[in-house]
């Protein structure tokens, strides 16, 4: 019978840790407030609640969240600007794009998320941040929250990715493709599977570790689990359910009774892997605010390593936004 990891407890852990922490700097630094600021476009329902928790984390940690909710009439010019003002305010260490946007008027999200300066993009989505860890430059960017909250469950399942086979099941740019490289940089041999993947058991069976972010319910069978095997869920998948109070019932990607009797560590859906997401999206932001106060670790400048001053004005991510969007435009004509 697998031992349950609870990401709840760990989550719990992560924050109170990082409320001790700014509580701790603020002794000798009492202007240091880490601030985090989601931007929204438009009003869709889910996006709302989960900015409401991340808005509510900051509170209880020390953060000042702020949300930033613009209009779904709000043109991509519109959001450019707004993004890089948060750029050049220095009170502001952490900025969300809340995706996917809700607009009226055909915003370009990969283009618009790429306006974020890679040293407050404390979602690890800009292709600069990406691209630093596709190359393992760990300590100069930030990565997606989510897979790196499954490599803090990995650690607290005991597990070692080291020298060990790992399966990845999906290749979404927020989950799956960073999954792959944290496994791989920490150095594990990893596999990464998908919809064209045959004969997904087969490869599942040789994992040690596996870690599945496909979106379909119970993907993976119990009997494809390797006895032993530490395996990391981070499906959501929503189905009525009327015995519920909420009337729905969330799913995971693997068959999680059947995988439980064989696996040696196993998450729960939901209260696995879902806490971690918004734990490590605050450790990121007193992570940045650190880096930009010069505090305990590589300051602002060297995790940003500007370029020469004669080759700033065409490098940087306002400028290739608006360059984009002007070609954009012609291209439309």
């Amino acid at each position: 019978m697998a031992r349950v990891i609870k990401g709840l407890a760990v989550a719990k852990k992560v924050r109170q840790g990082l409320r001790e922490e700014i509580l701790e700097i603020q002794k000798t630094n009492p202007d240091f407030v880490p601030g985090l600021t989601v931007v929204q476009v438009g009003d869709r329902p889910d996006s709302n609640v989960y900015i409401g928790a991340k808005v509510k984390a900051c509170e209880e940690i020390g953060i000042n969240g702020v949300h930033l909710k613009l209009p779904p009439t709000t043109t991509e010019q519109e959001l450019i600007d707004n993004i890089e003002r948060l750029n050049n305010d220095p009170a502001v260490h952490g900025i969300i794009l809340q995706v996917p946007l809700d607009c009226t008027t055909g915003i370009d999200e990969t283009l618009a998320t790429n306006v974020l300066s890679p040293s407050k993009d404390v979602d690890g989505l800009t292709d600069v941040n990406a691209g630093r860890l596709s190359r393992g430059d760990l300590k100069r960017c930030f990565t997606p929250c989510t897979p790196t909250g499954c490599m803090v469950l990995i650690e607290e399942a005991g597990a070692e990715v080291k020298g060990k086979n790992v399966c990845v099941v999906g290749r979404s740019k927020i989950v799956g493709a960073p999954m792959h490289d944290l496994l791989l940089w920490a150095h594990g041999t990893v596999t990464t599977c998908h919809s064209r993947t045959p004969d997904l058991g087969y490869h599942i069976k040789q994992a040690d570790i596996v870690v599945v972010a496909a979106g379909k319910k119970e993907l993976v069978k119990g009997e494809w689990i390797k006895p032993g095997a530490v395996v990391i869920d981070c499906g959501i998948n929503p189905e009525p359910d009327a015995t519920k109070k909420s009337g729905v019932k969330l799913w995971g990607d693997v068959e999680y009774a059947a995988a439980k009797q064989v696996a040696g560590a196993i998450t729960p859906v939901p209260g696995g892997v879902g806490p971690m997401t918004v734990a490590l999206l605050m450790r990121n932001t007193v992570t940045s605010a650190k880096r930009m106060h010069g505090i305990g670790q590589r300051s602002y400048s060297t995790f940003t390593r500007p370029l020469p001053s004669n080759a700033r004005t065409f490098s940087t991510p306002a400028y290739l936004a608006r360059s984009g969007v002007r070609l954009l435009q012609r291209l439309k004509k």
